[in-house]
């Protein structure tokens, strides 16, 4: 069962990055989803069924378009390939669970959809500064959705009651920040927080603490990094969601065990 488990994940972590890279492409531009459908960039030539399978295609055609032969980015098949090795890490991650009680299954969902949410925000931040609404607000909602029927199945509204009070609690510690000082970081970083606390909260107090915390070490010395190296000043705008967002899954997957660990030198 995790073998096939697996198998499911790479290739929906194929496909989810295939519709990412739509996304990533047309979202910050305020462009449809669907309409028109996928073109060329250089002729605005269709994109044929074949030549829209993730991976294969863009190897098959070297990399070009069929019709033009302008070149189609590397990114295209980089995006499909880091969604599917996510994905199948988060699965083999929680293949205990998924595998043994539908609870465990809904609560990978759960998580699956916050990889691929991660990955969304994480290129359009880096390349656009932003951090899109159309992508975080609804993704409060699906996250507390997705965990209550989580808990639901398992009956452990503990957690669910973890995750709403963590949403908040992110949230407004985040908000609080903005508002002390407006030039550390954008409005969208605090909507963000919301989504990553619900994870957060539903792994626990600790992980939590853990995940938040990690953001600022992280992006910290990212920062002082680029400042050492003189490829930013101290006046550069850096974006702050992709450290948010490697923080919080560092919170979700061992941020527990980190606090507890921390706690037990104390005992």
């Amino acid at each position: 069962m995790t073998a096939v488990l697996l198998v499911v994940a790479g290739l929906l972590g194929l496909a989810i990055g295939s519709f990412l890279n739509v996304v990533v492409w047309r979202l910050p531009r305020g462009e449809s989803l669907s309409r028109p459908p996928s073109s060329c960039p250089h002729c605005g030539a269709p994109i044929r069924a074949r030549d829209n399978v993730p991976v294969v295609s863009w190897i098959v055609l070297r990399g070009r378009c069929r019709d033009c032969h302008g070149p189609i980015s590397r990114r295209y098949p980089l995006v499909e390939l880091v969604s599917a090795v996510l994905f199948v890490g988060v699965a083999w991650w929680r293949a205990d669970d998924a595998t043994s009680s539908a609870a465990g299954i809904a609560h990978l969902v759960a998580l699956l959809y916050l990889v691929a949410v991660s990955v969304a925000l994480v290129l359009i931040d880096i390349e656009h500064h932003r951090l899109l609404d159309r992508i975080v607000l609804p993704s409060i909602v699906v996250a507390l959705v997705l965990l209550g029927v989580s808990a639901g199945l398992s009956g452990d509204w503990d957690a669910w009651l973890r995750a709403f009070l963590g949403a908040a609690v992110l949230f407004t510690a985040y908000f609080m920040m903005l508002a002390v000082y407006p030039r550390g970081m954008g409005f969208g970083d605090v909507k963000l927080a919301a989504v990553l606390g619900a994870y957060l909260g539903w792994a626990g107090w600790g992980a939590l603490v853990v995940g938040g915390f990690a953001a600022f070490l992280l992006g910290g010395v990212y920062s002082i990094g680029l400042l050492v190296a003189r490829k930013a000043r101290r006046s550069s705008g850096i974006p702050f969601g992709p450290w948010m967002i490697v923080g919080a899954w560092l919170g979700i997957t061992v941020g527990q065990r980190l606090w507890d660990a921390y706690l037990g030198i104390f005992d």
